[in-house]
């Protein structure tokens, strides 16, 4: 079984940066590619951005180019930096593993519990 735990998410400014991470536990972590989704109020839950165990990346086109997805396999963590934020990225983040590669939320078997990132003025 495989745990996932989120946090960092806050209250941030247009404009301003933070920094989510994903602590990953359980056997064979880091054989899993982690995926970020996250869901406003009202709306379906998309795909942010996804990690293969091998380093490959993919971004929504709404975030690429402000945000960067990482992975420490000594940590057992994926971080997702996010800069130049907008209120439009205002939602619950999760992250998510899975044996599937891409931003389908179907692809992933394993939730953490969501971190609420808000950017407001």
């Amino acid at each position: 079984q495989l745990q996932l735990v989120e946090s960092g998410g806050g209250l941030v400014q247009p404009g301003g940066s933070l920094r989510l991470s994903c602590a990953a536990s359980g056997f064979g972590s880091n054989n899993y590619v982690i995926g970020w989704f996250r869901q406003a109020p009202g709306k379906e839950r998309e795909g942010v951005s996804c990690i293969s165990f091998s380093g490959v990346k993919t971004y929504a086109a709404s975030v690429k180019g402000r945000f960067t997805i990482s992975r420490d396999k000594d940590k057992n963590t994926v971080y997702l930096q996010m800069n130049s934020l907008k209120p439009e990225d205002t939602a619950i983040y999760y992250c998510a593993a899975g044996e599937f590669y891409g931003l389908r939320p179907t692809g992933y078997d394993y939730w953490g519990q969501g971190t609420q990132v808000t950017v407001s003025s």
